[in-house]
């Protein structure tokens, strides 16, 4: 029998404080910055993106059929990432349903090229430069009679930057706190309590979180929030905050797929999709989300004037998903067949559990920067309104890396949980 170890994915929420491409960003050539390490970081992710896309929607697509009528929040490169960290230490069969099950052609990038992509990814989206506050990162929490490789730890430090941590597993409400505390901190106090009913036979945990707070570029007023009315479906009506804006958007109705698209800007490199689809059209919407549908979008947005009504909420989700990455081929870690040697040295774990968590806040607010006056001459006719007052879904990517943070669909964003 192989011992079990428990992989939580820890992801914090999204705080987004304020409106706002699946495109590159070009950067100003006077910029003070190293262009040539950074121009060299940016074609390292590169490799990633396609696969990462990949990943994230048909992830996305598992987790609607599952959950099809309720709030969807997560974040595929938290998940991406930490199996590709997991891959470190994986061999053999293993080790190749991992990465494949990630979106990985192995006869197209080699396996060192993923660990490099990835390491230049989290370096990335972590720069202070960036505009928005992005920090992830990953700890495993070890029982002291269980002696990882040193070339593990050394390697998931260097690419992945890995903090170790010893947890005394056989006091599990020691180890549980010791943990909780440590992601609390980690993600500003917005995952809490995450750890419960530690099994005592746990040698392993391993972390990974993201967390990510972004300012809109244009800030809603809070004085024009009101309550306005939010149809779940034909039979649930619910009262939302719904904020309220005038100005020029990001703007693109797709026929085809009988949605709405608003594309938002938050300072920095961050970028939100919006998408509305047409009464009866989300599972059309939901079965087409690919990466040239963004691609598309992106494409084909042009700026409109419009009136836009947006809900404030805060959603968050939770999930045991090794059910889900099963079905999308990565199996055998999950049972007695896994070859975790390259962890220990000997094929004597097995991934007992994958929980991921994440948490989404949106309101009005804004930085101080933003704060500018600008007077709007308004024509005697009223611009389109678009009001998101029906399930959509919430996109937000990172332009510099072409990253999915998170995907969301918000079904009734009066639910919390």
């Amino acid at each position: 029998m192989k011992t079990d170890f428990y992989v939580y994915l820890l992801l914090a929420g999204l705080y987004t404080v304020a409106p706002g491409q699946l495109v590159t960003s070009h950067h100003d050539p006077n910029e003070p910055k190293d262009h040539v390490h950074y121009a060299g970081e940016a074609i390292a992710c590169l490799k990633l993106v396609p696969n990462n896309a990949d990943f994230a929607f048909h992830f996305f697509n598992k987790v609607t059929l599952e959950e099809p009528n309720k709030n969807i929040f997560f974040s595929p490169v938290s998940i991406s990432t930490a199996f590709a960290m997991l891959a470190l230490g994986a061999r053999s069969t293993t080790q190749t349903q991992i990465l494949e099950g990630l979106a990985f052609n192995l006869t197209e990038i080699q396996e060192k090229e993923i660990h490099e992509g990835f390491h230049n990814l989290i370096h990335m989206l972590s720069h202070p430069e960036s505009g928005v506050q992005l920090n992830m990162g990953s700890a495993i929490f070890l029982t002291e009679k269980l002696k990882p490789l040193k070339k593990f730890l050394d390697d998931a430090k260097a690419l992945y930057q890995l903090e170790t941590l010893t947890t005394n597993f056989n006091n599990p409400t020691e180890a549980e706190k010791q943990i909780n505390d440590y992601i609390e901190k980690k993600t500003h106090g917005k995952i809490t309590n995450l750890v419960k009913e530690m099994d005592p036979q746990t040698v392993m945990l391993l972390a990974t979180f993201v967390f990510f707070r972004g300012n809109w570029e244009k800030p809603f007023k809070p004085e024009n929030t009101e309550e306005r009315e939010f149809f779940v479906d034909a039979e649930t009506i619910v009262k939302v905050p719904m904020m309220y804006q005038t100005g020029r958007f990001d703007l693109y109705f797709d026929m085809e797929l009988s949605c709405t698209v608003v594309r938002l800007h938050y300072n920095g490199s961050a970028t939100a999709f919006l998408v509305l689809p047409a009464k009866g059209k989300m599972k059309q919407l939901e079965q087409a989300l690919v990466k040239e549908t963004i691609r598309e979008w992106s494409d084909r947005l042009l700026q409109s004037k419009m009136r836009l009504y947006f809900p404030k909420f805060s959603i968050s989700g939770s999930y045991e998903i090794t059910n889900i990455l099963s079905k999308m081929g990565i199996v055998d870690v999950f049972t007695d067949r896994a070859d975790l040697s390259g962890i220990t040295g000997a094929p004597e774990l097995k991934v007992s559990k994958v929980v991921h968590k994440a948490a989404l806040d949106v309101d009005e607010r804004g930085t101080e920067a933003a704060a500018a006056t600008a007077a709007e001459i308004m024509t005697m006719s009223l611009p389109p309104t678009i009001e998101f007052n029906r399930p959509f879904l919430m996109l937000i990517f990172d332009r510099d890396t072409n990253s999915t943070l998170f995907i969301g669909k918000i079904v009734n964003p009066t639910i919390t949980s």
